[in-house]
């Protein structure tokens, strides 16, 4: 083998070895909504599927790592059972790194929740209620319920101010 021919094979590796080095994991693109979108998230997130938002479906929701809450509430009567995503897991998929969630809802009532209330024993953004899907009618088709009944923290005005229902939109920001 020549000398040009072993320096063209040299930087050819050498070339592939840097790319390797430097090669950084890709992040899971989030999919696109194949239905219609029932939660947007924006600000300070690193997952995005649309323009600057992480756009929602049902299913992309149920696909998500689901939790069940038993409790009472001040809205309703007796004890009702939640299902819905952990609200820390739902911030931790869309890469959230703000300090305050801007919670609004289809009505656009909005609250400010801290972003430190997305902890494990936390609230979950619940999609079902007694095993069925929630209708705008019923609060739905998201609501943030907190484990009321776990902790007397979670039964103060500020916590029910919190637990905002026919949710839409989350921005997270500083």
């Amino acid at each position: 083998m020549t000398l040009p021919r072993i320096a063209h094979h040299l930087r050819a590796a050498l070339i592939g070895a840097l790319a390797l080095l430097f090669a950084q994991p890709a992040l899971a693109d989030l999919p696109r909504p194949q239905g219609p979108v029932i939660l947007t998230i924006t600000g300070q997130i690193a997952e995005t599927n649309a323009e600057g938002a992480a756009e929602f479906d049902l299913d992309m929701l149920r696909a998500l790592p689901a939790e069940t809450i038993r409790t009472t509430t001040i809205w309703t009567e007796g004890e009702q059972e939640f299902t819905g995503v952990p609200l820390q897991a739902l911030l931790d998929h869309v890469g959230a790194t703000g300090t305050t969630l801007r919670a609004v809802a289809i009505n656009d009532y909005a609250v400010d929740i801290p972003a430190s209330d997305a902890a494990e024993g936390g609230p979950i953004l619940a999609y079902e209620r007694n095993g069925a899907p929630m209708s705008v009618r019923d609060k739905g088709p998201l609501w943030i319920v907190y484990p009321y009944d776990s902790d007397s923290r979670y039964r103060t005005e500020v916590i029910y101010s919190r637990s905002i229902w026919q949710l839409n939109r989350i921005d997270v920001t500083d």
